[in-house]
């Protein structure tokens, strides 16, 4: 299966703040099954948006890849089947 067309990021580790390279994607909460419903998010003009499931604070940092993060490690891969 192909991953998402729009990034879905995930906050498994509990980071206070993940930057971002995009500024319309999903968040997932955590990694399935602890997941919440996969919210899009858009952040417009703004450098910030806050998850209104998870409160995770994902912020743009235009020096990031669209699949990157920091800290590495929150960008959510479709697993095959």
């Amino acid at each position: 299966m192909a991953d998402h067309a729009v990034p879905h990021f995930h906050n498994s580790s509990g980071a206070s703040v993940i930057a971002i390279g995009v500024r319309e994607f999903m968040c997932m909460g955590a990694l399935p099954p602890f997941d919440h419903p996969h919210v899009f998010l858009d952040m417009g003009e703004d450098d910030e948006k806050v998850c209104p499931y998870c409160s995770t604070l994902y912020r743009f940092r235009a020096a990031l890849a669209p699949e990157d993060t920091d800290p590495p490690g929150h960008r959510f891969h479709e697993l095959a089947a």
